[in-house]
């Protein structure tokens, strides 16, 4: 009977051994793999992500052989199948560890009130107009530099925050036109909503509750008077 449980025993630890080792290579096989991924930056996954897509036509802003972009045939912009990534705002919201977002915070640049550069890719607000940097504004028969504190409002909703884009087009300065929100605050609203851009009525309706706010509420630009944007441009070209 001693005999017994000894062996017993023994092979109970034998089996348990063996599994307690096939599980530590399990985790270090998890480990070193997952960390291969680590400091990728959003460029290198995006290129791979387009380099696995079997075709000609991954992105949008992808060459055909006949020298013309892929445009609206491109694998991103038809619905199922691939899914290749294809601009910034495809990872960014994503909760993905292999992204270093720090990094993109540290280069979030802000260009004006409806333009933000994150990292290389440049981003046009969707569905709003802010004042230009050059813009002058008036407010108590003063005037005042409306587009820079168009600017200096977007930054303050900015700070130092992970900012979240959705991509809504490409435009024709190859901007990616997005909806961006800093946790839950949607970007392009507020700035309407305050009053320090307008609604882009000839894009979209999105917003224009919003400027209605900021109008009866005299917010932002409001308060005082002012061109819009889009003819502030034609007059000052």
């Amino acid at each position: 009977m001693v005999f017994f449980n000894f062996k017993k025993n023994f092979i109970k630890r034998e089996y348990y051994s063996k599994n307690l080792f096939f599980f530590n290579f399990f985790l270090i096989f998890v480990f070193f793999t997952s960390n291969a991924c680590v400091g990728k930056t959003s460029e290198q996954l995006i290129n791979e992500s387009i380099a696995k897509y079997p075709g000609q036509c991954p992105c949008p802003y992808s060459i055909m052989t006949n020298g013309k972009k892929c445009g609206k045939r491109s694998a991103y912009s038809k619905p199922g199948g691939y899914e290749p990534l294809c601009y910034e705002s495809d990872l960014i919201g994503k909760k993905d560890k292999r992204l270093n977002t720090s990094r993109l915070i540290n280069n979030i640049r802000i260009i004006d009130g409806d333009t933000i550069h994150i990292d290389k890719i440049k981003y046009r607000l969707h569905g709003i107009d802010a004042p230009e940097m050059k813009q002058i504004c008036e407010i108590n028969k003063k005037n005042y530099n409306c587009g820079v504190k168009s600017r200096d409002f977007l930054n303050s909703l900015i700070g130092s925050k992970f900012v979240r884009c959705e991509q809504k087009d490409v435009d024709r300065y190859k901007r990616v036109v997005a909806e961006c929100f800093v946790g839950n605050t949607n970007i392009n609203k507020e700035l309407v909503r305050n009053g320090w851009a307008l609604a882009y009525k000839d894009y979209s309706s999105d917003y224009i509750l919003d400027e209605k706010f900021a109008s009866e509420n005299r917010l932002g630009i409001w308060e005082g008077k002012f061109i819009h944007p889009k003819k502030w441009r034609k007059l000052n070209r």
